[in-house]
């Protein structure tokens, strides 16, 4: 399997990160969410991020814009029909990617591999949407893409060792680091960090300590870059809280319940940075 166009969809932080690196390793991509802002929105988010490396002297203004013109703008699934890789990179609701799947296995064509960004939703019960079970794999790509280096490959139960290999190669074009996964709730990366998170607010909630401790404690004491309070934030609440209640539902176990602060903050609309204010306030 040879891959040369790579269709994302979803132009938010992480799409774009994902379109930028594949642009970057010289794919043809294909930016793709429900509307002409959105897409134009995430463009002008790569372009930033290439312009900062241009300041620093990283590259010459003319990779930039070479890397540019290998993005184009989609609204419209129907775009992604000569794509030999698809990377879905849309919202954590399994509803949603479903019927994202079930459109993408009617249009492209049979030799396209399908791939989810989801950071904790079941890719078996993903690929069950479509007709080619076999060709639908896990990519989750940390954040921010264009700086973390683990890319989490998680094969579905009908995942075939050729699609597998492909994605581990193709990965590694993108000078990430791919890491075979199983197909668990949260995977390795959420089901160790959101407990973790979810404890910090619990100390908040029961008084243990104010979140400014809370987050000095976790990075004095642990060597952490950022406090739990403060990762959660730039997280979003409601991403944490959709993953928590992903763990929960998925193993069945009481200390994957999510504390009934996060639950409040998120009722209340306080999902983090993106909303300017959660356990802090952002201006």
């Amino acid at each position: 399997m040879k891959i040369e166009k790579v269709m994302v969809i979803g132009a938010g932080q992480m799409g774009s990160g994902i379109a930028q690196v594949c642009a970057q390793a010289g794919y043809d991509v294909i930016l793709n969410d429900l509307n002409v802002q959105l897409t134009e929105h995430g463009k002008n988010t790569i372009r930033c991020n290439l312009l900062r490396q241009v300041n620093k002297g990283r590259m010459k203004s003319e990779e930039m814009e070479a890397i540019l013109s290998l993005i184009s703008l989609s609204t419209n699934l129907a775009d992604g029909r000569d794509a030999d890789l698809v990377i879905e990179a849309a919202i954590e609701n399994m509803e949603i990617k479903t019927q994202i799947f079930r459109t993408l296995d009617k249009i492209t064509p049979e030799h396209t591999i399908l791939a989810s960004n989801t950071s904790s939703l079941p890719i078996t019960e993903i690929a069950a949407a479509t007709n080619r079970p076999q060709k639908v794999i896990g990519m989750h790509f940390m954040n921010p893409v264009p700086v973390m280096k683990l890319v989490e490959i998680i094969r579905g139960l009908a995942t075939s060792n050729e699609v597998y290999e492909t994605i581990e190669k193709m990965t590694k074009t993108l000078e990430k680091v791919p890491v075979e996964v199983n197909d668990f709730p949260g995977f390795v990366s959420n089901r160790i960090l959101m407990p973790m998170i979810n404890e910090a607010i619990f100390t908040l909630y029961e008084g243990v300590a104010e979140k400014e401790a809370i987050d000095e404690v976790m990075k004095l004491g642990m060597n952490h870059p950022m406090g739990p309070l403060v990762l959660a934030d730039f997280i979003g609440l409601d991403t944490c809280l959709y993953i928590m209640e992903t763990l929960h539902e998925g193993l069945g176990e009481d200390k994957y319940r999510p504390c009934p602060l996060l639950r409040k903050y998120v009722k209340a609309g306080w999902l983090g940075k993106k909303s300017g204010r959660g356990f802090y306030e952002y201006k």
